[in-house]
C-alpha cells in the first residue's frame, strides 16, 4: 500500500508527463479529432470529471459517510459548452489544478483513511473489487502505476499521431 505522499507524488509525475505531451499543441489541432475518437481537449475535459464536481469531492466522500456508493460514468468525456468554450492551454490549467488538489489531499492522509472503503459497483468485475479503498482509488485516478491520467496520456499519443503531430 502507497503512502499519501507516494500517491501524491505519482500524481504529479503524470500530470508533468501529461503537461510535457501537451506542450506547444495549438488551439487547431487540440479542438479536431481523428474519425470516431475524442479531441485532445476532450481528453483533458474527461480527465477534469464532471463539471463543477470534479474529484475531490468523491474523494472526501470517502472520509466524510461510511462506504458512500458512487457511481462513475466511464467514457463520458464531460465536454460542456462551457469547456468547448475554453483554449486548449486553459483546459490544461484546470487538470493541472484539478490533480494539484488531489495531490494536496492524499499527502495529508493517514493509513487509516487510504484504508477506508466505497462502493463503487462499475469496479464490480475488476480486479480491485466493487469496495475499493481510498488508496486504491487515488492511485486508480492519477496516481502510481497504469493510473487513468497514466492511460489517457497514451490515449493522447494515440490522437496526436492521428492528427499528424510529430512526436516530442
Amino acid at each position: 500500500m502507497a503512502t499519501g505522499n507516494q500517491l501524491a507524488q505519482g500524481i504529479r509525475q503524470n500530470i508533468g508527463g501529461l503537461k510535457k505531451l501537451c506542450a506547444g499543441l495549438d488551439e487547431g489541432t487540440a479542438s479536431r479529432a481523428p474519425a470516431g475518437r475524442w479531441s485532445p481537449k476532450e481528453i483533458l475535459s474527461h480527465l477534469l470529471g464532471p463539471e463543477g464536481t470534479g474529484h475531490l469531492q468523491i474523494l472526501q466522500a470517502f472520509l466524510d459517510q461510511d462506504t458512500p456508493r458512487i457511481d462513475i460514468e466511464a467514457e463520458n468525456p464531460f465536454f460542456s459548452e462551457n469547456r468547448a468554450r475554453m483554449t486548449f492551454a486553459q483546459l490544461l490549467s484546470e487538470v493541472e489544478g484539478e490533480y494539484n488538489r488531489i495531490s494536496t489531499f492524499a499527502e495529508g492522509l493517514t493509513t487509516e483513511q487510504l484504508d477506508r472503503t466505497a462502493h463503487i459497483p462499475m469496479l464490480k468485475e475488476s480486479p480491485f473489487g466493487e469496495y475499493p479503498t481510498l488508496g486504491t482509488w487515488i492511485s486508480l485516478i492519477g496516481g502510481l502505476g497504469e493510473s487513468h491520467v497514466h492511460f489517457h496520456i497514451g490515449h493522447m499519443h494515440e490522437i496526436m499521431r492521428g492528427l499528424g503531430v510529430p512526436e516530442k
